[in-house]
């Protein structure tokens, strides 16, 4: 509970969140009964209507586009809401009859049975998802310029010539000079992009340098490490969020999926490669 009560709801909720609607159904937590079931559109409007009002109880959501701010609008209710990994639910993904409300059950049962079998998830604050936003973006746009990029390259190795190795983030100004003059109206308007996508990159650049400095100092300690740079120090920082909630130092690399992965089975032990299923943006190049 959000209060810190140790009381057992009364009822454990099952929320399937799809793009329009949502599918709940709650259960009984003493006896498993489904109590009610039905949908709801998915707005925050239509969640605080629905739940504002609601005893406390306990709610199982699966993480997904949608679950970050559902969270937060839930657990704003009252609710003790458990964000469930969605890679670890074999039991709704492998089942052969699977529906919105099928999910939403299983959802539920699995909450009430034992949260541990959701492998649930805490999803960052508002505040923190907003910067991660804008790593993302920059990403999102890096690449992109990275298609255009080869895209250039392809184009003119197609005419007989290459052009000179150089960053990514000059290559608007350097590529001009060593296209064929036949290709410049092909390609001419993508330098142009390229070079527009190379300044809003630096606008990013500058942008997050001045919110680790303003909102995070720690990442000055990270980037004392070699090789760690302003954007993985903040992107570091911005995936732990708040690091005492890690007993131990080395939970944070299971967090993060830098663990070997396991498959012990009597007296054999294995040893594997990391899995590397934590936070992707964790494996972008540092400035």
């Amino acid at each position: 509970m959000t209060d810190g009560s140790s009381e057992q709801p009364k009822m454990t909720a099952g929320l399937d969140i799809g793009d329009k609607y949502s599918y709940l159904c709650l259960v009984d937590q003493h006896s498993g009964e489904v109590i009610e079931e039905g949908r709801l559109r998915t707005t925050p409007e239509a969640f605080l209507r629905r739940f504002a009002s609601e005893t406390p109880m306990r709610i199982a959501i699966e993480a997904g586009t949608h679950s970050p701010w559902a969270s937060r609008v839930l657990e704003e209710c009252g609710h003790e809401v458990l964000v469930a990994n969605a890679r670890k639910l074999r039991i709704i993904y492998a089942n052969k009859r699977k529906t919105d409300e099928i999910d939403a059950e299983n959802l539920a049962r699995l909450a009430r049975v034992d949260p541990k079998l959701l492998y649930p998830l805490k999803h960052r604050g508002e505040e923190s998802q907003t910067h991660m936003a804008i790593i993302r973006s920059r990403e999102a746009l890096v690449n992109t310029r990275t298609q255009l990029v080869n895209h250039v390259r392809g184009a003119v190795k197609s005419f007989g010539a290459r052009l000179p190795k150089c960053p990514a983030r000059s290559f608007h100004n350097k590529a001009p000079e060593h296209v064929p003059e036949a290709l410049m109206v092909a390609l001419g308007p993508v330098l142009e992009q390229i070079g527009s996508l190379t300044q809003r990159i630096r606008e990013y650049d500058r942008e997050l340098q001045e919110i680790s400095k303003e909102r995070y100092p720690e990442t000055d300690l990270l980037r004392q490490v070699e090789g760690i740079g302003p954007l993985t120090a903040l992107t570091f920082v911005l995936t732990l969020e708040d690091p005492h909630r890690f007993e131990k130092s080395r939970s944070v690399g299971a967090y993060l999926g830098l663990v070997p992965a396991s498959d012990q089975s009597g007296d054999k032990d294995p040893q594997k490669r990391i899995f590397k299923e934590g936070d992707e943006m964790l494996s972008v190049s540092s400035w």
